[in-house]
């Protein structure tokens, strides 16, 4: 395991050597539009573990991508071996058709102190509401990016992640009421707390995201990847192209349904996957937004 691997990898050809704010936004969108989030793992027969060894040699050596506790777990290893002040945060997910938070820590993020001020990266979240930049942990602040306006909240210590999105221009109406597209213009993505934690306090969580028949993860195939202007992502059959603001307070979302043959070419050629078996895509409707 070595940076000038994991920098290969992701196309950084900058110096790290500066532990700032503009060196840390830049290694992690260099992250974000390399690694992709997928669960792809669990669509072909293999385990996801967390051993830090084992996710860096899916996401570096294989060129795959993961989930957040694999992205954002290799992304605090990455700061930490830079000399950032990076550490480790739990959240609980919002799901949107039962208007609740999740019962179960499920989300893993970093928290990085630079300066005394402190930022929330997060690279493993994926489709609209992952980030672009590292967000100040200050509560009540609009936070533009190209993706939205982001926002924290904090009440009674804990914190609160909410995104607000642009208008969207569906060319292709047959997917204008469809349950990928989110309906709210602000929607809520996530809460959590400062407690610091470690990987080791996600053991359940993995076993029970890629086994339970409830979990999202197990009803849906998922990748995406985010671009220079956008994002991509592939979930079951249906792939979408993410164009922000390509007119004034205007999204793209271009639709399009797969064969079975064009899904593994869509992925290499889109995503730079190449699975090692058998991809079984899956699209349990209802369930997921982008």
């Amino acid at each position: 395991m070595n940076l000038e691997e994991y920098f290969a990898r992701t196309g950084y050809k900058g110096s790290p050597e500066k532990q700032d704010l503009e060196t840390l936004t830049d290694i992690f969108q260099h992250h974000i539009r390399a690694v992709p989030f997928e669960n792809l793992s669990i669509h072909c027969g293999e385990k996801i573990t967390l051993e830090l060894e084992h996710v860096y040699n899916k996401i570096v050596r294989r060129k795959r991508g993961g989930w957040c506790m694999e992205n954002n777990q290799l992304l605090g290893w990455v700061l930490n071996r830079l000399g950032y002040d990076a550490s480790f945060l739990g959240a609980y997910v919002f799901n949107p058709h039962q208007n609740a938070y999740a019962t179960i820590m499920t989300h893993l993020l970093v928290k990085v102190v630079i300066d005394g001020k402190a930022y929330i990266v997060d690279g493993g979240f994926g489709v609209s509401y992952q980030m672009w930049q590292p967000m100040e942990l200050v509560s009540g602040k609009d936070q533009p990016q190209a993706p939205g306006v982001f926002r924290f909240t904090e009440k009674n210590a804990t914190w609160y992640l909410e995104k607000m999105r642009r208008k969207q221009y569906i060319p292709n109406q047959n997917f204008s009421n469809s349950d990928l597209l989110e309906k709210k213009e602000c929607r809520k993505v996530y809460m959590f707390s400062l407690e610091p934690r470690t990987v080791e306090d996600f053991s359940f969580q993995c076993t029970y995201l890629q086994t339970s028949p409830d979990s999202l993860f197990t009803k849906k195939s998922i990748c995406t990847l985010q671009t220079t202007d956008g994002f991509r992502a592939l979930i079951g059959w249906t792939f979408t192209e993410t164009t922000y603001n390509y007119k004034e307070n205007m999204d793209l979302v271009e639709f399009v349904t797969l064969k079975d043959e064009e899904v593994e070419k869509t992925l290499k050629e889109k995503f730079n996957i190449t699975l090692d078996r058998k991809l079984v895509p899956i699209n349990v409707k209802g369930l997921y937004t982008i």
